[in-house]
C-alpha cells in the first residue's frame, strides 16, 4: 500500500442521537467540546481537537444509542470523569485499570450521552 493511498488518522466521527438539538448541549457544555456549525436542524458539528464530531438523527438503519462510542484522551482519567459526571454525564462505568502494557497502564472509563451512546476515556499512565 502506498503512502497516498493508506488511512492515517480520524477526522470526523458521527454519532446519531434521537434530537440534535437535545443532544448538542450534552456534547458542547457537559463534555466542553466547541461548538463548529449547524448546516440544518438534523445536522451539528463540533471539535475534539483535529477531529470533527457529527451528530446527526438516524440515517438509513442507524439506531439511535447502540452503534457510538468515541474515546477521548484524559490526562487525570479520575478527575476528568468525575468533573464530566458533575456536569450531568450518566455514569456508565467508573475508571479501572485496563490492561498492563510493557511501559504504561491504560485505565479506561465510560459515561453516556442522554440518548445511551458512550462516551469513552482513557488515560496511558506511566
Amino acid at each position: 500500500m502506498d503512502a497516498e493511498t493508506k488511512l492515517s488518522e480520524i477526522r470526523q466521527l458521527a454519532i446519531t442521537v434521537s434530537d440534535v438539538s437535545s443532544a448538542l448541549p450534552f456534547y458542547r457544555d457537559v463534555l466542553g467540546l466547541p461548538f463548529l456549525f449547524s448546516p440544518g436542524p438534523n445536522l451539528a458539528f463540533l471539535a475534539a481537537g483535529s477531529v470533527r464530531i457529527m451528530l446527526t438523527t438516524p440515517q438509513g438503519a442507524g439506531t439511535v444509542g447502540k452503534n457510538s462510542i468515541i474515546y477521548f484522551k484524559a490526562t487525570d482519567i479520575a478527575a476528568t470523569y468525575a468533573a464530566i459526571v458533575q456536569r450531568g454525564a450518566k455514569e456508565y462505568r467508573a475508571p479501572q485499570l485496563t490492561a498492563k502494557m510493557p511501559d504504561h497502564e491504560l485505565w479506561t472509563a465510560f459515561v453516556s450521552d442522554p440518548d445511551g451512546n458512550l462516551i469513552g476515556l482513557m488515560e496511558e499512565k506511566r
